[in-house]
């Protein structure tokens, strides 16, 4: 079951009125805090076995033997399933039937397609039976060549990039501005592949009783994770019960159902006992998903007033060999700057890696911090401060498509920004800036950008006899804090104070919530609460106003207001009926509503609708050594209606030291005669730890949105990345005077000539 969460009570001056817009502390602070907050790997069935993988150490070629016997003459070896020895499955994991689909390995013949494909799993009862099982396997290979890298093989155009977005896209002559610019910019700017590296790794513990499947395992999407099980195995969705109420990140990573976590389901099959199958650190370099590496050229023109003329994105990005999911990195640039010329493409070549997958802001994140150097240089080109230079061509419509935007108080992100860093003491040229010590002090800007996207979702309503209600919904919390916000939406859609709403959510027998991506989830199962709320108040509103002993009987034209657990006249609040009264009198014990949400697709085309920001960063680099610190970052964001200013600021805080580990740390090295991955783990992939982290401000800027949708919702998960890397690139150009394309930014860019 899932576990009770209690609220946090606010302080007294915030109970009353509206939940919406109040900082209140996490729901599921305690629990955690506490060490109660129970996740997938904390279960432990009766009966339960488990599952170690084994990887392959190869990138491509063939297993050609397994010491299966070996592995299971170990004590307390229960099975091994390969490739020969595994369940039926009713659906090849090859197949694709929707764009939300990918390939999956699960054992399907003895090819190998990338390091750390699953070969083989070992059931044992105990972890370090199956896991000294697993190295028993001592499997051999028939070796092919490794194909690693942007430049392993033939390129080609993908029909599409992301899900479903043109891979080539123009509006105006391109190359007509770049002829008539008196400025012209044309830089390469180079990022590396990227692990999403959440603190839980992926997880599952799976017991079947016949064909009825209980799954505990971290999930951003439960009805899609249903969907994917329940045709693999080719038994009704309702058979499948998945629990998850609490992630320890996911970043995209869990979004879809992984083939590790098929594959522990497979085993629980196998052995007809519950299996539980947890990822090696190691292992989640590969089968998992991960972020593309990419290499970008920018072509930028400008005339002589500082206007650009032109702007030419070209990306060239990487994919598995087996699947089709192409990061949208050149996409970047269709949204932020006015330019009459504009163009975006891509490439593709195919490499032996797992495919790469959704990785927070994918598409956005690596091309923001090449099209934001590209601003920087053409600003420093023309002269010019590069804040005014980004305001000088701030784009009232959207570039690409010429539509409006729903809302944008991007000039107020600048100008708020701005204003906190200081940024008008800054110096034009580089190296004009030392501390005390004698460090290089840069200040650079970086403008952010996300698409405001909503989901389908629905939810479930409930007025109680006692006047509390009760919400219910499939959400998900990978620590974000949703389950806190979206519980302030259903109890003002509720018209109650928060304590006296249950909240329910995390498991998939609850109504769809939709999938916790995109930074989506708030505004997709916000609104379905939202509509649960009005639908089961306009059900009491009609109990009331029908019953001649109400005070408000015929007050159906006048119509009625929620608030604090009662209905009121809207013509008259001195005249209210209480929720439990209303039901009393009509002899129920309660009274449910269900809401559905869904973007609005006839706003959507009229507007464009984005989350937008800026951000300021300072920087200090040893002239010597070529060490760099970030030690200060402002960020001004403008993302709609703020539901709760506590946990926003918490996930822009995020997504700065997302960008942080962008600019300066995180690099997936990978071997070039193996194809491996060398550095799979948390001591040599570095992301940044409290040390690294600057001082960090947040400001939200105030910004109303009629159109995004009925609550003027958008998303901060994953906008506060897109604007960070590329401010602390471009306060490394003003440090040093020397600009680097190629990240993360390392000691050796910056103590020789060669980036300059």
């Amino acid at each position: 079951m899932t576990p009770e969460i209690r609220l946090t009570q606010a302080p007294a001056h915030l109970r009353h009125g509206s939940n919406i817009g109040q900082p209140l502390t996490r729901r599921d602070g305690v629990l955690k805090v506490k060490g109660e907050a129970r996740y997938a790997a904390d279960n432990h069935p009766p009966g339960m076995l488990h599952a170690v993988m084994a990887v392959s150490s190869i990138a491509r070629g063939r297993v050609t033997f397994l010491d299966v016997q070996a592995a299971k003459s170990h004590p307390g070896v229960v099975e091994v399933m390969t490739p020969t020895h595994k369940p039926p499955l009713a659906d090849d994991p090859d197949s694709k039937t929707n764009p939300f689909m990918f390939r999956l390995d699960l054992l399907q013949n003895d090819g190998v397609r990338y390091a750390n494909q699953p070969i083989a799993v070992v059931i044992a009862e105990t972890l370090e039976a199956a896991t000294e099982g697993a190295a028993l396997l001592s499997p051999q290979y028939e070796l092919l060549p490794a194909r690693v890298g942007l430049d392993a093989g033939e390129s080609f155009v993908p029909p599409a990039v992301g899900i479903g977005n043109p891979s080539e896209m123009r509006r105006g002559d391109v190359e007509a501005g770049l002829a008539a610019a008196s400025t012209r910019i044309d830089a390469t700017y180079e990022t590396p592949a990227q692990y999403h590296n959440a603190m839980e790794p992926h997880a599952i513990v799976a017991a079947w009783e016949g064909d009825t499947l209980s799954i505990d395992t971290p999930s951003q999407g439960l009805v899609m994770a249903q969907g994917r099980i329940a045709g693999l195995f080719g038994i009704s969705p309702e058979k499948i019960h998945i629990r998850s109420p609490f992630l320890g990140g996911g970043f995209g990573s869990k979004g879809l159902m992984s083939g590790p976590q098929v594959l522990g389901i497979m085993a629980a099959r196998l052995v007809g006992r519950p299996v539980k199958l947890v990822l090696r650190r190691e292992h989640m370099y590969g089968p998992v998903g991960h972020r593309s590496p990419s290499r970008q050229r920018l072509r930028i023109g400008v005339d002589g007033d500082g206007l650009l003329t032109a702007i030419d994105h070209h990306a060239k990005i990487a994919s598995s060999t087996f699947d089709d999911f192409f990061e949208p990195a050149a996409d970047a640039s269709h949204t932020l700057y006015a330019s009459p010329a504009i163009a975006s493409s891509h490439e593709v070549v195919r490499i032996d890696t797992g495919t790469p997958l959704f990785m927070r802001a994918p598409g956005e994140a690596t091309g923001s911090i090449a099209l934001e150097s590209a601003i920087d240089e053409a600003a420093s080109a023309c002269g010019m401060d590069p804040l005014a230079f980004r305001i000088k061509n701030y784009a009232e419509v959207e570039p690409i498509s010429g539509k409006p935007f729903s809302s944008k108080a991007l000039r107020e992100c600048y100008a708020q920004g701005a204003e906190r860093f200081g940024w008008s003491k800054r110096p034009l040229a580089p190296r004009q800036l030392r501390d005390e010590a004698g460090l290089l002090v840069g200040w650079g800007i970086g403008t952010a950008t996300f698409p405001a996207l909503m989901f389908q979702a629905e939810a479930r309503a409930v007025v109680r006899g006692d006047g509390s209600g009760l919400m219910e919904t499939g959400a998900h919390d990978m620590g974000q804090g949703a389950w806190t916000a979206l519980a302030q939406i259903a109890a003002d859609g509720l018209g109650l104070d928060i304590e006296q709403v249950e909240f329910r959510a995390g498991t998939s027998d609850l109504p769809d919530a939709g999938i916790a991506g995109g930074s989506a989830h708030t505004a997709t199962a916000g609104m379905a609460l939202h509509d649960a709320g009005a639908a089961v108040i306009a059900k009491l509103a009609n109990l009331a106003t029908g019953d001649e002993r109400s005070p408000l009987f015929g007050a159906g034209n006048a119509g009625v207001v929620a608030r604090n657990g009662r209905l009121f006249r809207r013509d008259d609040e001195s005249r209210s009926d209480s929720y439990a009264d209303i039901l009393g009198r009509a002899g129920l014990t309660e009274i449910e509503a269900r809401g559905k949400a869904a973007a609005d697709p006839a706003a959507q085309s009229v507007y464009a609708m984005h989350a937008h920001g800026a951000v300021f960063a300072e920087v200090k680099v040893d002239p010597d050594l070529g060490q760099v610190r970030v030690t200060r970052l402002v960020g001004a964001f403008a993302a709609g209606r703020v539901i709760n200013p506590r946990m926003v600021r918490s996930q822009i805080y995020g997504g700065m030291i997302w960008g942080v580990s962008f600019a300066l740390h995180e690099h997936a090295m990978m071997d070039r005669r193996s194809g491996r991955t060398l550095n799979p783990n948390l001591a040599d992939y570095h992301v940044p730890v409290n040390a690294d982290v600057p001082s960090l401000e947040a400001l939200m800027i105030e910004e109303h949105d009629p159109h995004v949708n009925a609550l003027g919702i958008k998303g901060v998960g994953e906008i506060g990345v897109t604007g960070s890397a590329g401010a602390i690139a471009n306060a490394i150009w003003h440090a040093t005077g020397i600009r680097v394309r190629r990240f993360p930014v390392r000691i050796d860019d910056l103590v020789t000539p060669a980036s300059r």
